[in-house]
């Protein structure tokens, strides 16, 4: 079987309050492209603001990487997006089916690291949930960090409570609504172990705030929102150009537009989801020019390389773009 590809879902469970856990298997019932801790599935959903065209969103999959015959997603309900989680919650059941578009891993654990040292916030939780499998499954040692609003919004409670004192719970509910002291946490940790972090961009942002001092390489992120301030990069915004090396077509991007806008503006349709420099799907090859990088996703090397650029946020600190459009 290969992407994209219908599947069927082939269970539901409430997990916790406003959390539905999704069992997805292929319509034939074979084997599924294999995936690694950290992979997430891109699936269109509905938009439930009206939009006849389906949106694009990015799950990870949290059951064990060891399972070949189905895909495991677990999903909180936004009440205030444009669809995702709401269609899902309200419209899938068993037996509804579901277009996946990809399969891709920007969060892969490494199979180096001595100890693991995860933390999670609410439903960053799904790709460390299969993450702590692997570990298992391998007999490596690891802890985990796991702060939610409550108990009763927390996903999986009573199986990672099985696991005694290498799971620390921080509700929030419990602490008069104080955050974690991830501070401490970090300062802890032996010297050679690696750090995934999964969740909202308060937490993921107060970890690398306590992270600086660790190993380069050593702090893994799994963003699902920029962080307050914006993506990465910043810095002054300014009008500059592209050129699409394929059609030879040159645009003028403005100050308050992005390259995706502007190119969508013009008839030109480029794949994209988050569009907040999260998931990569908007990723376009850069032939010439030098891009200012403003995504999460990019390592240093691959900025470093200037080979390619997310059209949704990144902008230039050269006067021309060149992209393989």
């Amino acid at each position: 079987m290969s992407f994209p590809m219908t599947l069927r879902v082939a269970g539901v469970r409430a997990e916790a309050r406003d959390i539905m856990t999704f069992e997805l298997r292929s319509l034939a019932g074979g084997v599924l492209p294999a995936f690694q801790p950290g992979a997430h599935l891109e699936l269109e959903v509905a938009d439930i603001e009206g939009s006849a065209q389906s949106l694009l969103r990015h799950y990870s999959l949290c059951n064990p990487a060891t399972q070949r015959d189905r895909y495991v997603v677990t999903v909180a309900l936004d009440a205030t997006g444009r669809g995702g989680s709401r269609a899902m919650h309200a419209g899938w059941r068993v037996g509804s089916l579901v277009r996946a578009r990809s399969l891709a891993n920007h969060f892969e654990l490494t199979a180096r690291a001595p100890r693991y040292s995860f933390i999670a916030g609410g439903i960053g939780i799904t790709p460390i949930r299969s993450m702590i499998h692997w570990c298992e499954d391998n007999g490596r040692a690891w802890s985990l960090l796991y702060c939610t609003r409550s108990r009763v919004r927390t996903a999986f409670l009573e199986e990672l409570r099985a696991y005694g004192d290498r799971v620390a719970f921080h509700f929030a509910d419990e602490h008069a609504g104080a955050r974690a002291d991830v501070h401490t946490a970090i300062d802890l940790l032996e010297p050679g172990e690696h750090v995934y972090c999964c969740g909202p961009a308060s937490l993921m942002s107060a970890v690398a705030a306590a992270s600086t001092a660790r190993a380069p390489g050593s702090v893994h992120f799994e963003w699902f929102a920029a962080p307050q301030g914006g993506v990465a990069g910043g810095g002054e915004t300014r009008p500059f150009e592209v050129v699409l090396r394929r059609s030879g077509l040159r645009l003028r991007v403005d100050a308050d537009r992005s390259i995706l806008d502007t190119l969508e503006a013009n008839g030109i349709s480029v794949p994209s989801a988050c569009r907040e420099g999260l998931c990569r799907t908007c990723e376009t090859g850069l032939c010439a020019g030098e891009a200012d990088h403003r995504d999460m996703v990019l390592s240093e090397s691959e900025r470093a390389a200037q080979t390619s650029l997310m059209v949704c946020v990144s902008r230039a600190h050269s006067n021309v773009l060149e992209l393989d459009l």
